[in-house]
């Protein structure tokens, strides 16, 4: 195989790495290369990149293609033209701090730097949407993932950036206070007393308990608040969602919908069907970005 044709599209998370080789021309992951593993990212640097390396190596290796580009969905704060880790205060990947990961890696991989292509985690989700998902037919969108955490980012022209509206003011708090897997925990813990594990098992509780549905109803009215001043200020023809609260999207996107169209809001919602893997598409989608800026600056 022609290595130029394939871009390792790579998901850096709090315990995992996640790997997996795309054909640039057809837009799709090459299967028998995903690879996923288990990280310490409380270790130490060489631990850290030494586990990185090898997810990377094997998948290529499944797949019989030489190491070549990589792009790379990475949490911040971090400079990802430069490849320095900004991380702190939140237990992960901390040794890393004020370190360039990127030279890390290329020495470790024994590649060059220029190979290597870093970019938000948020900001790859959209990207894989628009690359290879269900974001390609529009200019203008924005994307938001609910999980663990809220991402978010815009699309303007063609150009991704992270929107960073995790930590902003929000009803009484900060948004992600109120769109993500710890807002739902909370909230049931508080109606029924009760501890549950993720969302999952709240979804499967629906139809037979008044007090989940109450919840997603209360959900959905914030979601509708949040999507509407998001899109407002955006002019966005559309808004991909995705994260694994999104596989319950049944029970709150309806709400949602109605809310927006009484304002007035006819934009389309999407649900991610490249799901887990749209980051890592979207940072290897990110090399054929970079080459049609190359091509437009010539």
């Amino acid at each position: 195989m022609n290595k130029i044709n394939y871009v390792l599209g790579i998901d850096i998370g709090g315990s995992h790495i996640t790997a997996a080789v795309l054909d640039m021309q057809q837009r799709n992951i090459l299967k028998n290369s995903y690879t996923r593993d288990r990280v310490n990212s409380h270790g130490t640097t060489e631990q850290i990149i030494k586990t990185w390396c090898n997810t990377i190596k094997a998948a290529y290796k499944k797949v019989n293609i030489e190491i070549g580009r990589l792009g790379i969905a990475m949490p911040g704060p971090f400079d990802y033209e430069n490849g320095i880790s900004y991380i702190a205060g939140n237990d992960k990947y901390a040794a890393f701090y004020g370190l360039n990961v990127k030279e890390m890696l290329a020495s470790e991989l024994q590649m060059s730097s220029d190979d290597i292509l870093m970019s938000n985690d948020a900001s790859c989700f959209l990207a894989g949407e628009v690359f290879a998902g269900e974001a390609g037919n529009y200019t203008n969108l924005i994307g938001i993932t609910l999980g663990t955490g809220l991402g978010s980012a815009v699309c303007t022209d063609g150009k991704i950036t992270d929107a960073n509206l995790w930590c902003a003011p929000f009803l009484d708090g900060i948004a992600e206070d109120y769109l993500s897997t710890r807002w739902f925990l909370k909230r049931y813990y508080e109606l029924s007393g009760i501890n549950i594990l993720n969302v999952r098992e709240l979804a499967l509780l629906h139809d037979e308990s008044p007090t989940v549905r109450k919840i997603f109803t209360e959900f959905s009215q914030n979601l509708a608040l949040f999507l509407k001043d998001f899109q407002q200020n955006n002019a966005a023809e559309a808004i991909v969602i995705g994260g694994n609260i999104a596989n319950a999207s049944s029970r709150f996107i309806p709400g949602v919908l109605k809310y927006l169209q009484s304002q007035d809001i006819n934009c389309l919602i999407h649900i991610s069907k490249l799901n887990e893997d749209a980051a890592l598409v979207g940072a290897a989608g990110c090399w054929a970005v970079q080459a049609k800026e190359s091509v437009g600056k010539i």
